[in-house]
């Protein structure tokens, strides 16, 4: 396990309760930060090196100077913006917000996905149930909504999840294939794009995608104007429902970013039926972002920070792993780890298992 986090309570008691004080305004913080990049401020300090007065902003953009100056103080204080005399720059920190892409995918997603739900973690922790999903509907878990939600919450899900999947799909297709696959059973394909890159990838490969109808709906439409289509299968299933058997006969079955989804229980369980269905020459391979098998800190502090999502959002139970609990839930599935390979893309790691 790397030692992140390791200088942890190090602080004066002074810079202790100022370390507090950013967290108690924390929400405030970060709707000043949204704010100031997407009313375009961010960007016009930018691209101004000599910097700009409030008077130079209030000309502008269309905000007030009152506007103007609440936005600019408090990024002041947190340190997205500088001041010499009466004009004010972007500092590092601001460029991140405005420029870096995980920076606004993460920012966007906290904010249109999270926020209001997050009010509710309490009683998800509590009842162990997605109550911030009620700002969405009436749904027990996102994952069935996630077709029907507000196009702009849809789409900061999707971008959230793509983000950290796609970017190591290039190195993942090519350690699968490495196999020689004839056949791959993609579990919790989502929208399908890994069983779409297997298929440009692989003239030998077919693709079998298992998920809920409401995902499989997402993934068909996805495939189907591809020259593809044909190469990759589907099977509506539930795959938690213990009276179903995993699919049988194939080369590899494929997990990315799925097991996440569930609490232990549920993992073993799944894990049990997918060894029942394997032979002695199946393998499973499993991608998952492991805080602990991180290169940076800054992974770890975003992998583990997304669980509070996965209680008061997506299903009340489950969260991000480190390596020693997937490793447990393998053991206990009576399965054993063949290989393990890290820092894949921004933060994957995976697991090939027999």
């Amino acid at each position: 396990m790397n030692n992140f986090f390791k200088n942890n309570d190090s602080n004066s008691a002074i810079e202790a309760q100022y370390e507090a004080q950013k967290i108690a305004f924390a929400p405030i913080i970060f709707q000043v930060a949204r704010s100031i990049r997407d009313l375009g401020i961010l960007k016009l300090l930018y691209n101004s090196k000599e910097g700009l007065s409030i008077s130079e902003l209030e000309k502008k953009t269309e905000l007030s100077k009152y506007s103007i100056k609440i936005l600019l103080e408090t990024s002041l204080s947190a340190d997205i913006v500088k001041k010499d005399d009466d004009k004010y720059f972007i500092t590092k920190t601001g460029i991140f917000l405005l420029n870096d892409k995980m920076t606004n995918i993460n920012m966007n997603y906290n904010h249109y996905v999270n926020y209001l739900g997050l009010y509710n973690l309490d009683k998800a922790l509590i009842s162990n149930k997605a109550e911030g999903l009620k700002n969405f509907g009436d749904f027990e878990t996102i994952y069935p909504a996630l077709s029907t939600l507000p196009p702009k919450i849809k789409q900061s899900w999707f971008e959230f999840d793509h983000f950290y999947s796609d970017d190591a799909f290039p190195m993942a297709i090519k350690i699968v294939l490495k196999a020689q696959p004839k056949t791959i059973l993609d579990i919790g394909g989502n929208t399908g794009k890994f069983s779409l890159n297997i298929a440009q990838n692989s003239e030998n490969t077919t693709i079998t995608i298992v998920d809920l109808p409401q995902q499989i709906k997402l993934a068909k439409e996805n495939i189907q104007n591809t020259p593809f289509k044909d190469k990759i299968k589907f099977i509506e299933q539930n795959i938690l429902d213990k009276t179903l058997s995993i699919p049988e006969g194939y080369d590899i079955i494929w997990m990315s970013q799925f097991l996440d989804c569930f609490d232990e229980e549920n993992i073993c369980e799944l894990l049990t039926r997918v060894k029942k269905s394997m032979n002695e020459n199946s393998r499973l391979y499993i991608m998952e972002p492991l805080w602990d098998k991180q290169l940076y800190e800054t992974s770890a502090y975003c992998i583990i920070n997304t669980s509070p999502y996965f209680t008061a959002m997506a299903n009340g139970y489950s969260k991000m792993f480190n390596y020693e609990d997937i490793e447990e839930y393998i053991k206990k599935a009576g399965l054993s780890i063949e290989k393990e390979i890290h820092n894949i893309g921004i933060c994957q790691s995976i697991l090939i298992c027999k």
